[in-house]
């Protein structure tokens, strides 16, 4: 099955690009129905940008390794009153320089990768040993998708129209970043609750626009390619069938996405949300998709806050397909969310096996998973 291309017109949220003090780009995103934010003006006094970063290339892995030293010196769990994601009001200046607003998506300021832009080398043609001890700079782009102007709250506490526009700026930013310079993979996640290893309480996600296919997409990347050059399928289209079928590890199914537990999950709670159709990243899906995307994903996000007394950590991970035809061809777009929680009062951590080796043991078998989340249904 070949990809869609990106659908016309899937775009229908106003969106204007403003630029804080230092230059960072913020993207201010407006609910359906609300004008754009036309004016906005950034009045502090800030030092210059933050980056300088390096990349490493690690020869017994074959994987890149960024280096950011420089973002020891980051914002850490400051107090409500000097939350730099909530607007700016009184004599309180923030990363957002506007009273009120929807959705606004902005550059890192303390950046793993960028603020430049360029290419790597291609380890396979200028040869892994002449990279050895060479740093390169950590090109690339990271941005901040600050949810809501309300300190408190989370993704599943948006109100409906909120959430769309989220998953509008998700799919803007999704393509404006695979057109820059030497991008070739674009990931949108969010870390939710301390235990993650959440700096920021202000409900947000963030986005990292890698100069490298990132390790875990690069290997589901190739999986993909050899299942369907030699069965003429594509792999997660026949996984998601195969769930289907099933049954018992399903959690709820719509007209264009379904979620469901994994078969082989990894963590004792994780669960999957796959479009119908095959597309590449959140960018190719049509207006309508967008629509129901927005209400199955807080569906999902709520379930999983229903499950406890207290709010579930969580990283919620966006797989889209690295920037190349073959990929596209053969990737297909879904969210991964994984939670270490394995009861109320405890946490999974990653031990011998896990850490070291990747060969995961879990607590939970899938199917326990998947019930207790379609019993957590409102």
């Amino acid at each position: 099955m070949t990809p869609s291309p990106p659908p016309d017109g899937a775009g229908t949220l106003p969106h204007r690009t403003h630029h804080l003090a230092d230059g960072r780009e913020a993207v201010f995103f407006s609910d359906r129905g609300t004008p754009p934010v036309e004016h906005v003006v950034d009045r502090r006094s800030l030092d210059a940008r933050s980056g300088g970063g390096e990349v490493r290339f690690d020869r017994l892995t074959g994987e890149w390794v960024a280096v950011a030293a420089h973002r020891q010196a980051r914002t850490y769990l400051p107090p409500a009153g000097r939350c730099p994601l909530c607007p700016t009001t009184g004599g309180r200046e923030s990363e957002i320089p506007a009273a009120d607003f929807d959705v606004v998506v902005l550059e890192n300021r303390f950046p793993s990768l960028g603020p430049d832009l360029d290419e790597l080398p291609d380890p396979q043609q200028v040869g892994e040993r002449s990279l050895w001890g060479v740093p390169f700079p950590a090109v690339g782009r990271c941005e901040v998708v600050v949810f809501t102007p309300e300190h408190q709250g989370s993704f599943a506490s948006l109100p409906p129209e909120r959430a769309r526009t989220v998953v509008e700026a998700w799919a803007q930013r999704t393509e404006a970043l695979s057109a820059l310079e030497g991008i070739r993979h674009v990931f949108p996640f969010e870390n939710r609750g301390e235990q993650i290893g959440v700096t920021l309480h202000h409900p947000h996600g963030q986005i990292y626009a890698y100069p490298y296919s990132a390790p875990h997409a690069a290997r589901l990347a190739t999986r993909s390619r050899t299942h369907l050059a030699a069965t003429g399928r594509a792999l997660m289209g026949e996984v998601l069938a195969d769930e289907l079928a099933a049954g018992d590890r399903m959690v709820l199914a719509g007209e264009h996405f379904s979620v469901y537990v994994p078969y082989a999950a990894r963590w004792p709670l994780e669960v999957h949300l796959v479009p119908h159709r095959q597309v590449p990243d959140l960018a190719a899906l049509t207006g309508g998709e967008r629509d129901e995307l927005a209400v199955v994903y807080q569906d999902l996000v709520q379930r999983v806050d229903r499950l406890y007394d207290t709010p579930t950590p969580y990283i919620a991970a966006w797989h889209q397909t690295p920037i190349t035809p073959a990929d596209r061809e053969a990737g297909w777009l879904h969210l991964q969310l994984t939670s270490p929680r394995r009861a109320e009062d405890r946490l999974k951590f990653l031990a011998g096996s896990e850490a070291a080796m990747g060969a995961f043991i879990n607590d939970v078998t899938a199917e326990q998973t998947a019930a207790r989340l379609r019993e957590a249904a409102r």
